[in-house]
């Protein structure tokens, strides 16, 4: 009974020491923080560059991620990663971040490098060729473009990106749906302008699969990451008759590879297929 009385007793004191306890720290929190004077500064992810193009004949916009430890003084000189749908409002926040994360010291799965975000003023135009297909044409009334974009991308974008950023000679494209579309177009007709071409998901129905239809012959052999998803049959299959047509032009299969994400849909892709793709 003595026992008993103990342990009651000294449950209730418990009780009243948490609940002053309770009290005094939810006095502790009303009360306002006294803190030093707080400095608020802007986070700054990369810089945005409004060029007027004379081959486009309308302004455009490049988004621009900068490494850590960027120097103009020095002379380090970077990678270069140029990002088809690259406005801030589409790939090129998340892809920058990435390009950061890879880049951390202690992974080291990727040089720290320049992101280029080429920002759309109309992608259906800029990423297609003219189609032969008349339901084609009647749902995209703007396409048939790529011509001019390629024209844009070689004598504009790259020799501006160049000249005014501290870049070398290796250089990756990106392009997803439409992207890898005229990302593929641009290896055909000009393999020699990147050291990498990430192809992801591409749209190569369009025209009735008229580029995969095309003779081609590589004059050289960047290495090259074809990606596709869960995306159904036309995707898919045409995305692996896209490595087998390139296939013939590489002894060495580590340079070409294809991926095939079953998690993944044509929304999701990217990221995973770029984590993969952009690491040595």
């Amino acid at each position: 009974m003595l026992r008993r009385i103990f342990l009651l007793n000294h449950f209730r004191g418990t009780t009243v020491l948490t609940c002053l306890l309770f009290l005094t720290l939810t006095g502790l929190q009303a009360q306002p923080a006294v803190i030093g004077p707080v400095r608020t500064e802007p986070f700054v992810l990369g810089i945005t560059d409004i060029i007027r193009s004379t081959v486009m004949n309308e302004e455009r916009t490049l988004n621009i991620y900068l490494p850590p430890g960027y120097n103009e003084q020095d002379s380090v000189r970077y990678p270069v990663i140029y990002l088809l749908d690259g406005s801030v409002d589409e790939d090129f926040i998340h892809m920058a971040g990435l390009v950061y994360f890879l880049g951390f010291p202690w992974l080291n799965l990727c040089p720290p490098s320049i992101v280029v975000g080429i920002a759309n003023v109309d992608r259906k135009r800029d990423y297609t060729f003219p189609t032969t297909v008349e339901k084609d044409k009647k749902d995209f009334p703007t396409t048939g473009g790529s011509a001019a974009f390629i024209r844009y991308l070689g004598e504009e974008v790259i020799p501006y990106i160049q000249s005014r950023y501290k870049t070398n000679s290796t250089s990756t494209l990106i392009g997803q749906s439409f992207g890898g579309l005229l990302a593929t177009e641009i290896l055909f007709t000009h393999p020699d302008w990147f050291s990498k071409y990430l192809i992801v998901s591409p749209s190569l129905w369009w025209d009735n699969q008229s580029l995969l239809n095309r003779r081609v012959t590589l004059a050289t052999q960047p290495d090259i990451r074809i990606a596709v998803g869960k995306e159904g049959r036309v995707m898919e299959r045409d995305a692996k008759a896209l490595y087998r047509k390139l296939r013939p032009f590489y002894s060495n299969r580590h340079r070409l590879r294809f991926h095939f994400f079953k998690k993944e849909n044509h929304g999701s892709i990217l990221l995973h297929a770029a984590y993969e793709g952009l690491q040595k």
